[in-house]
């Protein structure tokens, strides 16, 4: 980095910060979003509503920020992580020798699925390296789950307070590591019941066809289902081709999404970024794996010694509660 706490610093920093009343979220973010300006370093401020509000109030110059509505920003990972890096590749060309960032991420505090947003927490570690990247991610303690903000300490290296210090973490794991040891949190309640399909090793053909049909006419429009009758596909075909038998299918409609898991007895992908982060026609197994992880509205994956579970989800994913966390 070229200025403030960290001069010097080259790639990404990525640090967390935790506050439990406003006037401690302020105390953190304007500083940090003062020195831009001061510097004259392009900064960008993906926050929800209220936080703008409260950003706008308190800052320098809010003109001289570049404001972003996290809730939509933050829609699926691998497309937040697409577009941050044609955001920061524009920042690099005008000249930008160092950009910052206040991005909150989603949680089931604000009503978001979990899982995949954590394995994004740990996989941007590699995705923005390679940008002169000065990033900090506030959680609100008053509204985040404990299991959550484990997963947060885990996986950003530093961690700014309101007193000003930017610290490095103990806690902060590989992410290498941690995508590949995490154990999904987020199985879906549908999941306690029967499945309406129960396939042991079905062709891609077959897959796709008893998706389309237990699908017709419930919760998924037409382009849902669409979707999740993709997914499904690269998700079998991938199964069948890099996993090991027997591959299991299992699909659970339910009033408002539909979730479909894919098990085989492999250990899973041998990238752990792979689905995060854009692949090429070269990656074995890995655009399939990115093209569903931009087409579902959640996914998890699951290692055991049973084998590897990809558990697709569209429509309406299940947000479990703070104690399930």
């Amino acid at each position: 980095m070229t200025t403030g706490t960290e001069a010097g610093h080259r790639g990404y920093r990525h640090e967390t910060a935790f506050y439990g009343w406003d006037e401690e979220y302020l105390s953190i973010v304007v500083p940090f979003l003062n020195g831009a300006t001061q510097a004259g370093e392009p900064a960008v401020v993906a926050v929800r509503g209220v936080n703008a509000k409260l950003i706008h109030g308190a800052v320098q110059d809010p003109s001289s920020l570049s404001f972003i509505d996290a809730d939509l920003h933050y829609g699926r990972p691998s497309s937040t992580i697409k577009a941050y890096r044609d955001l920061l590749t524009g920042h690099v060309a005008n000249g930008a020798e160092q950009i910052r960032l206040i991005g909150e991420v989603p949680h089931p505090g604000v009503g978001r699925a979990w899982d995949w947003w954590a394995r994004y927490e740990a996989a941007i570690n590699h995705a923005y390296d390679d940008f002169p990247l000065w990033c900090v991610c506030p959680y609100d303690t008053r509204i985040t789950p404990g299991g959550v903000l484990a997963d947060v300490a885990r996986t950003h290296p530093f961690v700014a307070t309101a007193d000003g210090s930017h610290a490095m973490s103990g806690r902060f794991e590989d992410p290498a590591r941690f995508l590949r040891d995490r154990t999904a949190t987020d199985a879906d309640p549908l999941e306690a019941g029967p499945p309406a399909i129960d396939l042991v090793d079905p062709t891609p053909g077959a897959a796709r066809r008893a998706v389309r049909d237990v699908g017709r006419g419930g919760a998924l429009g037409a382009d849902e289902l669409d979707d999740l009758v993709m997914a499904v596909n690269e998700a079998v075909t991938n199964a069948l081709r890099h996993g090991r038998p027997p591959v299991h299918l299992r699909v659970w409609p339910g009033p408002d999404r539909v979730v479909a898991a894919i098990t085989d007895g492999g250990s899973g992908p041998a990238d752990p970024f792979a689905g995060l982060l854009p692949a090429t026609a070269t990656s074995a197994g890995g655009l399939g794996l990115w093209l569903t992880h931009e087409i579902c509205s959640h996914i998890t994956l699951d290692s055991s010694d049973e084998g590897f579970t990809i558990r697709l989800v569209a429509g309406k994913p299940c947000v479990p509660s703070s104690t399930d966390l």
